[in-house]
């Protein structure tokens, strides 16, 4: 009994030392938690590398704790990650002249809806002053 005790505490004690997210630091482990939730998974592409089981993941997180480890700053890894798999990985892709398109795209569209709808209930408002006669009700019919 004492026997099993004992090495169920030296595998609890082995797993979390062995644990590749645990950082020495508090803050560090905040930055690696929030680095690891805005970088896409490039295998599933639907999750963050956080959430994500997969190999590639696995050694993704692995390259940022080690980054962090070194004194890397958040830009410095987005940028080392960016420079490798492009601005895919980001979650939140960065404004840059290459996307501008799909930053302004929603904003242009939003504009264009908002002048057609002007333009409709103008020429409504100029339809209903034109139409001063009365209906008969015999035209109803």
């Amino acid at each position: 009994m004492f026997c099993s005790i004992w090495i169920g505490t030296l595998a609890a004690a082995a797993a979390y030392a062995v644990d590749p997210t645990m950082l020495p630091d508090p803050a560090l482990q905040a930055r690696y938690s929030a680095l690891t939730h805005e970088l896409r998974c490039m295998q599933c592409q639907n999750q963050s590398i956080a959430d994500s089981p997969v190999g590639l993941a696995s050694d993704l997180r692995a390259q940022v704790r080690d980054m962090l480890l070194a004194g890397k700053s958040d830009d410095d890894v987005r940028d080392f990650m960016v420079a490798r798999y492009g601005e895919f990985i980001l979650f939140r892709p960065r404004l840059s002249a290459r996307n501008a398109w799909l930053w302004l795209t929603p904003l242009v569209l939003l504009l264009i809806g908002a002048g057609a709808a002007v333009r409709i209930l103008r020429q409504r408002g100029r339809l209903v002053d034109q139409d001063i006669e009365p209906v008969d009700e015999s035209e109803r019919s």
